[in-house]
């Protein structure tokens, strides 16, 4: 099943020729099915490039889902062109009336930063408390997830003597939860960040559980026992060139960093990278969609209050 997307999106020509099914809102108004409505809070600075790994992922289900991007109005991108946000992002009072089956929320590179000294936090915590009334559930991803973890639980993050970067193997702590249904034992997955939650202040958190961990990268995946929020450490959703790319830009920087570490072929940064990741990737996203929204949301999302008691 496609994902939904507006007319022209430039994620739309390349996710086509990877054999991805997207459909633009003009083929998608013609067709009688409630699709599940998602939205994106794009924090990263390479806007266009996540918007490309997230449908890709997100178009991967036998599910519709129609995402709509959200962006920042108290800080402005300085990567990405206003015209492009003009025209395929809306931010918090254009869609805050609404009701959304889903909500995910990126990375972003503020880590070094206190929660509170982040230029937008007042804003991105309002999202969050908004959250919990107008959308079932939530999917925050690596610095999102270190944020939502602090905002709702108090749990917060850890300064790391070195940069966690690299493809680390993880293991399921939780093979019983509906999330790491038909997940591998062990399974690969990236991780790029500064800091760290402890797989500790997770567990001794009665809302929560601890469904997959890693011993060199620590926590990577969370939930509330509701399946209302998902917290994931790492970036399921990176491409196979995407820490490479990360690596290069940082050393043409001039900054001094390690390799990625599990990455590159017989650990080479002379020899391409190896995915065994993508797999992974794919199962964890479909089964978010499909255990924690599909499943659970009401088909009349006015009904979401009910549903979720939260007034």
């Amino acid at each position: 099943m496609p994902v939904k997307i507006k007319n022209g999106l430039p994620a739309e020509a390349t996710l086509a020729q990877e054999n991805v099914f997207v459909m633009t809102d003009v083929r998608a108004a013609k067709q009688d099915i409630r699709p599940l409505h998602i939205l994106v809070l794009n924090l990263m600075p390479t806007k266009e490039t996540t918007e490309t790994q997230l449908l890709r992922v997100l178009g991967n289900s036998p599910l519709q889902v129609e995402v709509t991007f959200l962006r920042t109005a108290t800080y402005q991108a300085k990567h990405t062109a206003p015209e492009h946000l003009s025209v395929f992002y809306s931010t918090f009072d254009e869609v805050a009336d609404a009701h959304w089956d889903g909500l995910i929320v990126t990375g972003a590179p503020v880590e070094t930063l206190g929660f509170t000294e982040v230029d937008y936090w007042p804003e991105l915590a309002a999202i969050f408390e908004w959250a919990q009334r107008s959308v079932f559930s939530s999917l925050f991803i690596c610095w999102g997830a270190q944020a939502a973890l602090f905002h709702y639980y108090g749990i917060d993050k850890h300064p790391l003597a070195r940069k966690c970067f690299g493809v680390f193997k993880h293991t399921v702590t939780d093979p019983m939860n509906k999330l790491t249904r038909g997940f591998d034992d062990v399974f690969y997955a990236p991780h790029s960040r500064h800091t760290t939650v402890a797989a500790d202040d997770i567990k001794a958190c009665d809302a929560l559980d601890l469904l997959a961990a890693s011993d060199e990268a620590g926590a990577y995946l969370a939930a509330s026992k509701d399946g209302r929020q998902v917290f994931v450490t790492g970036h399921a959703e990176y491409e196979a060139d995407t820490l490479k790319q990360e690596y290069e830009r940082d050393r043409a920087s001039g900054l001094v960093i390690e390799p990625p570490r599990h990455y590159f072929l017989d650990d080479d940064p002379g020899k391409p990278p190896v995915v065994r990741w993508r797999a992974h990737a794919d199962l964890l996203f479909t089964n978010w969609l499909n255990y924690c929204v599909y499943q659970e949301t009401p088909y009349d999302l006015t009904e979401l209050q009910a549903r979720t008691g939260i007034e």
